[in-house]
């Protein structure tokens, strides 16, 4: 799918296939250690399959088809005026495809007071040379970083699904930063703020919020 800073010669990766197996791996090879977290696929919202989830949820990655709908509610945030969030970490999305990749990214940067990276990994490295950019200084800086872009590659061709570049659905991220649930587009301007959370009340409060 394109992005809100796509041209029609922009990069274009294949899509992330919705798995936590392959997640994982791709996270574990980045520098997220297996002892300190793991991905896993939320099957509904019902109460016994929120149960089946292991806590704490620190954050969840949120698979949706783009239609005109979701478009013009995207089109209606980037108008709000957002108060900027120091302590979240957020970037834009330039690379085409790459909704799952920075939902990732997304997710682990703003839980790193709770998980502890390699040191000298990818993503510590990544963290540390992005920290004092914006978000779209970051986003150049992932579109420009090969090591990166073999590594989705390889995630991207690892799932039980044939990859192809043409999709029509879209990743986002949710997380708690400081008590507060945060949205994390990569299409949209900034944070979008939904309220107190925590990560023992993340999966309830994000079932209002899609219900």
């Amino acid at each position: 799918m394109a992005t809100l800073d796509e041209t029609p010669a922009a990069k274009r990766w294949l899509p992330l296939e919705a798995n936590p197996d392959v997640m994982n791996q791709f996270l574990w090879g980045l520098g997220v250690p297996d002892t300190e977290a793991e991905c896993y696929d939320v099957y509904g919202f019902d109460q016994e399959l929120l149960e089946m989830v292991p806590k704490p949820v620190l954050a969840v990655l949120f698979l949706y088809p783009i239609t005109s709908q979701s478009e013009e509610e995207r089109m209606l945030q980037a108008n709000e005026i957002k108060e900027p969030h120091g302590k979240v970490y957020f970037m834009k999305q330039t690379v085409g495809n790459a909704c799952g990749t920075i939902g990732l990214l997304h997710a682990v940067a703003n839980i790193t007071s709770e998980i502890k990276l390699n040191d000298g990994s990818f993503l510590d490295k990544f963290y540390k040379s992005t920290a004092s950019m914006d978000p779209l200084e970051r986003a150049r800086y992932l579109e420009n970083d090969r090591e990166m872009e073999v590594a989705h590659s390889i995630a991207a061709t690892a799932g039980e699904t044939e990859a192809s570049d043409n999709v029509n659905t879209h990743f986002i991220c949710f997380t708690c930063v400081d008590g507060v649930l945060y949205e994390l587009d990569g299409r949209k301007t900034g944070p979008i703020s939904h309220g107190a959370s925590s990560p023992s009340t993340l999966l309830m409060l994000l079932k209002s919020y899609k219900a």
